[in-house]
């Protein structure tokens, strides 16, 4: 029972450890895009479930995740073409997953662990993220035939975040997630990263090392912009205002 106490507050992390691979296996193994949408509905609403635990800032924060990285993922992999999901489309679950890693990352900067080893967690992400840089270009070549540039350019801007900001523990709690998440996805084959980026013409690992350094961005924006934006009640109470100074206008 004292165990179960201390795992407590780690519920949802421990769940997300194991959601993620389990759910990631189940797409690869589904036959349709029928079958991925009635995951992206389970998806769903694991997410709402989810969200409802969580404080009206945080699903603030979580379902902008949703809508910004919504828009991501179609530009870059069906307009792009950086990389492609198997059906070549963007699997329902997709949306879903970015709120639940987003949540993820949120909510783990405030467990106990993170609250009392901060420096020692953050700095073996740092250590590892950068390890697994490195190796991109050297080691793992020799493996995947691909020599990782993208990750290499991800590296310093998940440093950055890392490095410059007190959400230090998030990006911490992200580079685990977003790791997990796209080493399962892409040896599963539920999405292949192309070996060389379009535009840029760089080279690429499959997925490419330090990803969470494009989440880190995405984690930022969300984290600056959510505060800014009105609440629900904010918006009606503003649209019922316009609505009545139309009908002013026109009975004018």
């Amino acid at each position: 029972m004292i165990r179960l106490r201390r795992l407590q507050p780690y519920g949802y992390q421990l769940f997300m450890l194991a959601y993620t691979p389990v759910g990631l296996y189940a797409d690869s193994r589904v036959a349709n895009v029928w079958q991925q949408a009635f995951l992206g509905l389970i998806t769903f609403g694991v997410l709402v479930l989810a969200t409802r635990l969580a404080s009206p800032m945080q699903r603030r924060q979580v379902w902008l995740a949703v809508g910004i990285a919504t828009c991501g993922e179609l530009y870059f992999s069906l307009v792009v073409g950086l990389y492609r999901y198997r059906f070549d489309n963007v699997p329902l679950y997709v949306p879903a997953g970015h709120g639940l890693v987003y949540l993820f990352a949120l909510t783990s900067a405030r467990t106990p662990l993170l609250l009392a080893r901060r420096r020692l967690l953050v700095g073996a992400a740092l250590v590892i993220a950068s390890a697994w840089a490195l190796a991109g270009l050297t080691a793992l070549p020799l493996v995947t035939g691909r020599v990782d540039l993208t990750g290499a350019l991800l590296w310093p801007l998940f440093i950055y975040f890392t490095l410059r900001s007190r959400q230090a523990p998030v990006y911490a709690a992200a580079f685990l997630i977003t790791s997990l998440l796209e080493i399962c996805g892409t040896s599963f084959g539920n999405w292949a990263w192309r070996p060389m980026a379009p535009f840029t013409h760089l080279t690429q690992g499959n997925p490419p090392s330090v990803i969470a350094g494009g989440y880190c961005l995405l984690d930022a924006t969300v984290i600056r912009l959510a505060p800014r934006l009105p609440t629900g009640s904010q918006a009606l109470a503003a649209l019922a205002a316009a609505r009545r100074r139309l009908a002013l206008a026109f009975g004018q």
